[in-house]
């Protein structure tokens, strides 16, 4: 059997599950597809999680928008997810590259978010340069939050956070370590959050 190497394919995935804290879960969840242009990436949910892949910005322009309208009914909504690209052997789904870069999900209202993330450089020796880096990258676009055990905490509008993660995902991997995971965990309108004044 041959080895697998780092996939090649500019296929970004992102598998997510999002929990509105509401006995209305399910009237928020379909509210958020609903609401969200996903003609661009490919999706499929199943009993657990989502699944969206395509072209990175079309993916985390996606991602947001899903998130953004799930918080917008104002209920205490928690995402967790996993974005990848190179991953041996992911090549279905390729139809979803030929789109432009022309973003449909488009909506400015702001939204305080507070996350976490972690990086996961693969097979790079020289993986926590690479995350240190992007942690200095946090505290330069001012969405840094805290240090913590196995992730560190982003927190500030749910656009910066965004950008944010989509640079470090970008800045994170290169074409000698093209494989690159990131983790995240968000938590919006958290009665712990104290209301519009962490905004």
């Amino acid at each position: 059997m041959e080895p697998l190497h780092c996939g090649t394919s500019p296929i970004v995935g992102f598998r997510f599950s999002l929990h509105p804290m509401s006995g209305d879960f399910i009237k928020i969840i379909k509210g958020a597809l609903n609401e969200t242009y996903t003609s661009n990436v490919w999706m499929h949910t199943d009993d657990v999680s989502t699944v969206i892949r395509g072209k990175q910005p079309h993916v985390f322009n996606v991602a947001k928008a899903l998130t953004l309208h799930a918080a917008k009914t104002g209920e205490h909504v928690a995402l967790s997810g996993t974005f990848s690209i190179g991953c041996p052997g992911d090549s279905s789904g390729d139809v979803y590259l030929d789109k432009d870069d022309v973003l449909l999900n488009t909506d400015d209202t702001s939204q305080y978010v507070s996350s976490q993330f972690a990086l996961y450089p693969m097979n790079n020796p020289d993986y926590m340069a690479v995350i240190y880096k992007e942690i200095e990258r946090a505290k330069e676009h001012g969405v840094w939050n805290d240090s913590m055990h196995y992730a560190s905490g982003i927190h500030g509008d749910i656009h910066d956070v965004f950008a944010f993660y989509e640079e470090a995902f970008t800045h994170a991997r290169t074409e000698q370590h093209p494989h690159l995971v990131m983790t995240v965990s968000m938590s919006i309108n958290s009665p712990a959050h104290g209301g519009p004044a962490n905004a």
